[in-house]
């Protein structure tokens, strides 16, 4: 009896470039630093006010992953393991210089990256006149503002889902908490949120968040 056929990684996949990189081919790693590196100096800037910090985190975080690479099995999506390494790594720096971690106003305003991160201001206004430019700007801050003032678990946990876009199981791997707590940070993430921007969107045309 011949042996059933399993699934093999493609040879562009993040799995196969691990296994590439963890055999001592140094190219497959630097492939996964260029696809990754955008997003995880984008997290680590919703992290530290302090942009000059951000490349130094990112580049530590990429170090890290590269020592821990041989940990790697594939279980969790190879960003949610990184994205990991990359909070620890931030809370490290930031607790060495007794700062607190903060979500960054370029977080929901990045240029040049409204593909990825336009998913909370940028989806309440669809037509662009000087009127409602000005709005979503309005509704930009209040947002930035009232993520700002969340908990950092309920931060995290809508920025994975709502910037980031990663599935609840992703979310819940990349947080190491069950599916069900994420879906309640989540929630109470948007209710809080919902208070802060609902006034603006009552005032404008009478949408709701």
């Amino acid at each position: 009896m011949t042996p059933p056929d399993f699934p093999t990684p493609s040879a562009d996949s993040d799995l196969a470039l691990v296994e590439r990189a963890n055999a001592g081919d140094t190219r497959a790693f630097e492939l996964l630093v260029i696809k990754y590196q955008r997003r995880i100096e984008r997290l680590v800037g919703r992290m530290v006010r302090d942009v000059d910090l951000v490349q130094d985190i990112t580049q530590e975080t990429f170090i890290r992953a590269y020592k821990a690479l041989h940990q790697f099995r594939g279980e969790a999506q190879f960003y949610t393991w990184l994205y990991r390494i990359a909070v620890n790594t931030a809370k490290k720096a930031l607790m060495e210089m007794r700062r607190s971690p903060v979500i960054s106003e370029s977080a929901l305003n990045a240029g040049g990256d409204e593909d990825e991160t336009s998913g909370l201001a940028q989806e309440l206004t669809t037509q662009e006149t000087p009127e409602t430019v000005l709005a979503a700007q309005e509704i930009a801050e209040a947002v930035s503002a009232a993520m700002e003032a969340l908990p950092e678990d309920l931060r995290q946990a809508v920025t994975l889902r709502e910037i980031e876009g990663l599935s609840y199981e992703e979310i819940s791997q990349a947080m190491d908490c069950p599916i069900g707590t994420v879906r309640s940070r989540i929630f109470r993430a948007r209710e809080a949120i919902s208070a802060r921007v609902k006034p603006l969107l009552e005032r404008q045309s009478g949408k709701r968040w």
